[in-house]
């Protein structure tokens, strides 16, 4: 089993930055793949970012999120990022970390991801 720890979370108004850690344990070597989603009130889980534990290919982000938000990850610290900056008050969710072990050819889906951290709540006032 891989466990996940979100930290990072806060309130700051619009423009500001926050940076998101999520620490994993446990199996992370079965790890292909890990990704920060996000749910806002009354609203379905969204992907925000994606990117692969093993190789460095491209990091998928949504389009809302391009050119202001970054996904990396530290695999030697077992810690996966995200750098949110320019935010804005639609921002306003609780973020949530996954990984998964599935080989995909995308990452999109909340079902392809069997291990999820807490969350954290992120809130941005205009």
């Amino acid at each position: 089993q891989v466990q996940l720890g979100e930290s990072g979370g806060g309130s700051v108004q619009a423009g500001g930055s926050l940076r998101l850690s999520c620490a994993a344990s446990g199996r992370t070597f079965i790890l292909r793949h890990m990704a920060w989603f996000r749910q806002a009130p009354g609203k379905g889980r969204e992907v925000v970012a994606t990117i692969s534990t093993i190789d460095y290919s491209t990091p998928y982000y949504t389009d809302s999120v391009k050119g202001r938000f970054t996904i990396s990850r530290d695999n030697a610290k077992n810690t996966l990022y995200l750098q949110m900056n320019s935010l804005k008050p639609e921002d306003t969710a609780v973020y949530f970390c996954a990984a998964t072990s599935y080989d995909s050819r995308t990452y999109y889906d909340t079902e392809l991801f069997p291990y999820w951290g807490q969350g954290t709540q992120v809130t941005v006032s205009s």
